[in-house]
């Protein structure tokens, strides 16, 4: 059974990796692997004139490392992350690949000026980091609006879907990932 390694890349506060590792085990029932320290420098996806990190440049990057990882890749970052055609991304999957990566920076409660609230955080993390994995299997974005693969303008929408999958999103995984 193939795994699943999340990686951090820097700017991140890895600490949020061992609770977000587990509960996605739990979902994807399959095994996961961590890497805390020393996270993966991002500097090089660095974008000065929009004060933004590449998200396609880390995932060719995650692609580039773990080249011989024969699992799903998940990079976490704290970095705002963009991909030209957009504002803003939470986060980018190659799409029936093996990488995706997830960014912390607009699921806090702080950057749209509200009190910290640290469960609405960890909510948002897990439910993006399940999207983008669901990517990573080959799945679509979905019109059911609770399901994990529904598409996530802004983080309302995170707050609306739950991190599982709906019947049909959940009937494609199985049949492309006979863990499931």
């Amino acid at each position: 059974m193939s795994s699943i390694l999340f990686v951090a890349i820097a700017p991140v506060d890895n600490s949020v990796l061992p609770d977000l590792s587990e509960s996605i085990g739990k979902i994807l029932a399959q095994p996961v692997d961590a890497i805390q320290s020393p996270p993966l420098d991002g500097s090089f996806a660095f974008n000065f004139s929009r004060n933004q990190y590449n998200s396609t440049s880390m995932l060719s990057a995650l692609l580039d490392e773990f080249d011989d990882f024969e699992g799903k890749i998940l990079g976490v970052t704290g970095g705002d992350l963009f991909v030209p055609v957009l504002t803003y991304v939470f986060g980018e999957a190659q799409f029936g690949g093996k990488a995706a990566v997830v960014s912390l920076h607009r699921l806090r409660e702080e950057f749209y000026g509200l009190p910290p609230d640290e469960n609405i955080f960890k909510s948002r993390l897990l439910k993006e980091a399940i999207h983008e994995l669901g990517h990573t299997f080959g799945l679509i974005h979905c019109s059911n609006y609770l399901c994990a693969m529904h598409s996530s303008t802004g983080v309302e929408d995170i707050d609306v879907k739950t991190e599982r999958f709906c019947e049909d999103c959940g009937e494609k995984l199985r049949s492309v990932s006979p863990s499931h």
